[in-house]
């Protein structure tokens, strides 16, 4: 062993094992899909010792043992908010949302819009689609978005709407006024989104690898952006098969850009630049 990974031993409040990180990446693969590898031993220490600590476990094998016989769901839920990774902004990836926009234009005014945003994260992703179908077909436009995540925590920031003015830098100043309040004294520097837009979404807890999903709705457009990076080959394929029969003929899904589904052309065809259409 290296005196710098000593070192690092024995400032961890908790000792840490390779069988405390294969077990817990056993867990989390068993319950999210998520495929954890070696580089992650760190982030994995962190995020799931603040859960010993919340539980009163001096041990990661004494929290697992009493994780796993307890089959708590409140406790699950938290082991899995605790593992997933929320990385996002308002309008990231902006070319999706000028397609978007285009898509929307030509699809005409009287048509019926039905989007998921199946990786909801803080929100950002779904009121930048909303922003995007309001800017088209203004606020009483004809557009639902069902927006879902499987980490209930960042859900409740989503469902709040409410966002430091430096976090809404990609928003236009002639959407900060039409889509947002302003917050004044206590509030300044924040802005929440309007009722008049929130109104067009609705915010869910779905794990993507759960046998059953709790939709029944043929969507025009799906965006599922850096979910897939996380899963193995084997999982991701489980996935792209169920966004399939969700999609309507021809219906368009959003990727992130680091994800490539050409292993899948019985599935989607490549119509852009991380643009996929239902085949």
């Amino acid at each position: 062993m290296r005196s710098d990974d000593a070192a690092t031993l024995q400032a961890r409040e908790f000792a840490w094992t390779a069988a405390d990180f294969d077990r817990i990446r056993r867990l989390i693969y068993q319950h999210a899909g998520i495929n954890l590898h070696e580089g992650k031993q760190a982030m994995v220490y962190s995020r799931v010792s603040r859960r010993l600590r919340e539980t009163g476990h001096d041990s990661f094998k004494a929290y697992l043992d009493w994780l796993e016989s307890s089959r708590d769901p409140q406790e699950w839920q938290e082991f899995v908010n605790a593992l997933t990774t929320n990385l996002t902004s308002f309008f990231r990836e902006n070319h999706h949302f000028v397609e978007l926009a285009r898509m929307v234009r030509e699809g005409g005014p009287g048509r019926a819009w039905k989007i998921w945003c199946s990786a909801a994260s803080t929100g950002e992703e779904p009121y930048s689609i909303a922003i995007t179908m309001a800017d088209a077909l203004g606020l009483q436009g004809n557009f639902r978005i069902w927006a879902s995540d499987i980490d209930t925590r960042v859900l409740q920031t989503a469902a709040r709407g409410v966002y430091k003015l430096e976090q809404l830098r990609a928003v236009s100043p002639q959407q900060l006024r039409h889509y947002f309040l302003r917050g004044k004294g206590a509030n300044e520097g924040l802005a929440r989104v309007k009722p008049e837009l929130q109104k067009h979404l609705q915010f869910f807890t779905l794990n993507l690898v759960d046998e059953r999903w709790s939709l029944n709705e043929e969507f025009d457009v799906i965006f599922c952006r850096n979910v897939m990076i996380y899963f193995d080959h084997a999982t991701q394929r489980q996935v792209l098969a169920r966004l399939h029969r969700l999609l309507r003929p021809h219906g368009t899904l959003f990727v992130g850009h680091a994800e490539n589904f050409s292993d899948a052309r019985d599935l989607f065809r490549l119509r852009g630049k991380t643009i996929y259409e239902k085949v």
